[in-house]
């Protein structure tokens, strides 16, 4: 029998959405995937690919990707970390501050990969509750005063953003690192990006995945003083942003025009999306995502995931605590969105 150790025994690990096999005729807003393709300028890139640039190893300090963003960002580019995807570097924050007697914290419900990940370094874990408006629990995550502290803004799965005053409070009175995990932040009105020029303990992440249209790219970056990145970069592997991401990932940030006017879509359709389930009874917190939470009028969002999923119609659905009786829905194209509706009135009529 093989002998892991004691934490990985114990160990439930994450589940991602499900994931359909390419051909499959359903429509997907289970995973937070863009509807809408990457930059032209992206698929520029990809077709005129060098094959010799996968004979060779990929630049390891990923310093086209690391400049680009700097621009964007508007920090210098010795303040970005590049990695596979935002999990990568949420994965090598836990390795690096994460041990047996050390502590994670995290307002709840959120992303469930962030206990997969203390579970992982065998470290304990203080769940701070959301109140029912998702409003940032400040005081609790300060009493508990971990050493390493995630905050998902906008938060998966409720949608909602942590004001940047809160932030501010936050990262002020904790002596840990506050993790500010940003993946949504394309779509939001507000983020926590300049707090890692006051904060030497805050480190900001961002992703390719949602606003980029590049989820299968596996492309994320972290933002924060050198010092904080100084230890991430000791442990990450060498070469762990491959050189397709790094070329594609470049374009794609070169070019904001694009991401901004695929944002300004999604988030009508947001809208949209979320008055005609309000119509319908149903309760939307209010979202600054590309998805939104939503609780049905009789509160039997596992009915209705199962009755969607019979009619190719994915949303995501967890069957825990303060969550059992909420779906999230990513905002697809507009065609998208109104199948979806038109089922959810048959099946809640």
């Amino acid at each position: 029998m093989i002998d892991f150790r004691e934490n990985v025994k114990r160990m439930q690990g994450y589940v991602p959405g499900e994931q359909p096999l390419p051909g499959a005729k359903v429509v997907k807003l289970n995973t937070n995937e863009n509807p809408y393709p990457p930059s032209p300028e992206v698929m520029k890139v990809l077709h005129q690919f060098d094959g010799d640039w996968l004979r060779r190893y990929p630049e390891p300090a990923a310093t086209a990707v690391r400049e680009a963003a700097a621009q964007v960002y508007g920090v210098p580019a010795d303040w970005i970390v590049a990695a596979n995807g935002s999990d990568e570097t949420l994965a090598l924050l836990a390795r690096a501050l994460l041990e047996p007697g050390r502590t994670v914290a995290y307002p709840t419900p959120t992303y469930s990969l962030y206990v997969t990940l203390a579970e992982m370094q065998d470290a304990s874990v203080v769940e701070v509750p959301y109140d029912d408006d998702y409003n940032l629990p400040v005081e609790g995550l300060l009493d508990v005063g971990a050493d390493l502290t995630f905050v998902c803004s906008p938060n998966n799965p409720s949608a909602t953003v942590a004001a940047e005053a809160d932030l501010e409070r936050l990262a002020t009175g904790l002596s840990g690192v506050l993790v500010i995990d940003e993946a949504y932040a394309d779509f939001a009105d507000e983020n926590g990006l300049g707090l890692v020029g006051r904060h030497e303990n805050v480190i900001v992440l961002r992703t390719l995945s949602k606003g980029y249209s590049l989820a299968g790219l596996r492309l994320g970056l972290g933002v924060a003083q050198p010092p904080l990145l100084e230890g991430l970069q000791k442990i990450k592997d060498s070469y762990n942003v491959d050189s397709v991401a790094l070329r594609l990932g470049a374009a794609a940030l070169a070019d904001q025009a694009w991401v901004e006017v695929n944002a300004d879509r999604i988030k009508a359709s947001r809208t949209a999306l979320a008055e005609a389930l309000a119509a319908m009874g149903f309760r939307v917190w209010p979202s600054q995502a590309n998805f939104v939470m939503a609780r049905p009028p009789q509160g039997d969002a596992g009915r209705l995931y199962e009755q969607l999923r019979e009619r190719g119609i994915l949303v995501r659905y967890w069957d825990r605590p303060r969550l059992a009786d909420k779906l999230r829905i990513t905002v697809g194209t507009d065609e998208e969105n109104q199948v979806l509706v038109e089922a959810l009135r048959e099946l809640t009529a």
